[in-house]
């Protein structure tokens, strides 16, 4: 049996602007593939921040110009950077599995994650998304029952929800594609967020933390090691201070401690905590491992990164 392993991507592993991402994915599909070679079924989230602020942004320009056009939702939005970002994704990862003579197919599911209306992140919108308002346009977006928030010196910006996920609504297809050898790309950007109502499912207007979403995607696939790449080889506690330290293999109780102690800021370092913990807690022999792309296959091999694992 091979082992399953799911690759949550980070901002760096995907640049912000298309040029940026076109070449970023390149070296993101050598660590891919270099997964495959060693024999690891694969399967990846990613994020989609950046992309999702220029869809949006976009879409509510065009609709401001074009009078007929009714601006984009959020969840729509969010479901064209799954396409975008796939489409890039699974074709570099393709080509570079052909190029060291491996055949696999590369899918990607376009992913629908439920959240709970009544989630408290609902009444406290955090997330700061698209582009400066002036203070005409923030109030226009006030009138829709939007929130905004004011950066002094220059203009307001929307700011939305991020509920936590409850359920990968595509999860018998990602299984399926998955157990049967493919590298699956899903629930970018933490999945597109949708509220449950009969058998009907809403768009609703906010975005989850794909971190979040990468440790439910490897809980409900019964993977082996959820992996979560980032800017940095191994996490630093008291960062700056004559007390820092870096973190190599810890059990889940030592990062349990860490995050009560408020060691990681609440939107980098403590969702990717958060998502192992949970994850490594709801099976047996799970680890999961926070490193940079470079670090790897080190990583992986115990030589460096953070690894977070059972007690």
């Amino acid at each position: 049996m091979k082992k399953k392993v799911v690759v949550a991507l980070g901002h760096r592993a995907l640049g912000t602007t298309l040029p940026e991402q076109q070449v970023a994915v390149k070296q993101t599909a050598k660590s891919v593939a270099d997964l495959v070679q060693d024999g690891y079924q694969v399967v990846i989230t990613h994020s989609n921040a950046p992309q999702l602020g220029m869809i949006h942004t976009a879409m509510n320009e065009f609709g401001k110009n074009h009078p007929d056009y009714t601006p984009a939702p959020m969840s729509v939005c969010s479901a064209m950077t799954q396409g975008y970002i796939g489409f890039d994704l699974q074709n570099a990862i393709r080509e570079e599995l052909l190029t060291r003579g491996i055949y696999r197919t590369v899918s990607t599911v376009l992913t629908q994650v439920t959240v709970d209306p009544y989630d408290e992140a609902f009444y406290t919108p955090t997330k700061v998304l698209g582009r400066y308002m002036s203070a005409e346009d923030a109030a226009i977006e006030r009138k829709k029952g939007n929130y905004v928030v004011e950066e002094p010196g220059k203009g307001f910006r929307r700011v939305v929800s991020a509920p936590n996920p409850v359920k990968i609504v595509e999860m018998d297809a990602i299984r399926t594609l998955s157990d049967a050898d493919q590298v699956v790309i899903a629930c970018g950007g933490g999945g597109i967020p949708v509220l449950e109502q009969d058998h009907h499912l809403k768009g609703a207007s906010a975005v989850i933390e794909k971190d979040l979403t990468a440790g439910k995607l490897a809980e409900e696939l019964g993977a082996d090691a959820l992996i979560i790449l980032t800017s940095v080889e191994k996490v630093f506690i008291n960062r700056g201070t004559d007390q820092e330290k870096q973190l190599g293999e810890i059990t889940v109780s030592q990062a349990k401690q860490y995050m009560e102690e408020g060691h990681f800021g609440i939107y980098n370092m403590l969702p990717k905590f958060r998502a192992s913990v949970s994850f490594i807690e709801k099976g047996e022999g799970r680890r999961a491992f926070i490193t940079c792309q470079e670090s790897l296959r080190d990583a992986l091999k115990g030589r460096t990164g953070t690894v977070i694992c059972q007690d």
